[in-house]
């Protein structure tokens, strides 16, 4: 465990580290073409009168931030208030090392004190490492529904 690495909300100021993190996911993820977004974007859509969206990092002293868990306020008709948390992102060299549990455990704190019943995220099938966590932490792996998406 890293016990250096802090964990604080992101800032305007922060969005340029952020976007470089969801680039990294993107490229993890083998999908860089699908990033259509830019740190001024986030950085804009973070400080709007009704921000689109809210992000924990974690932050080390001598790099940086090393990790993000960018989330937003949404609504289950059955649970109520929830936090879905879009992309959860630790650089490569700083993986393993505790991290990203610290980032889903400072999303799940921030959804208790919004008063949220519910955190939902996804996870690619083949990403083993990612599971485990979840599974360790004691997540709820759903059988039952399809992610579905539309551009507009």
């Amino acid at each position: 465990m890293n016990h250096d690495i802090s964990i604080r909300m992101a800032q305007p100021a922060d969005m340029e580290s952020v976007h470089a993190l969801v680039r990294e996911l993107a490229e993890f993820e083998k999908a860089p073409e699908a990033v259509w977004t830019d740190a001024e974007q986030f950085r804009q859509d973070s400080v709007a009168a009704s921000p689109w969206f809210d992000c924990l990092v974690a932050e080390h002293p001598e790099e940086g931030i090393v990790g993000i868990a960018l989330c937003y306020r949404a609504y289950s008709t059955w649970k109520g208030k929830m936090i879905y948390l879009d992309d959860l992102v630790v650089k490569e060299a700083f993986r393993r090392q505790g991290i990203g549990k610290r980032l889903l455990e400072a999303v799940i704190e921030y959804a208790r004190q919004t008063g949220a019943k519910l955190v939902k995220w996804q996870v690619l099938h083949w990403n083993e490492p990612a599971i485990d966590m979840y599974r360790q932490m004691g997540a709820e792996f759903d059988k039952e529904w399809i992610d579905c998406k539309m551009l507009v």
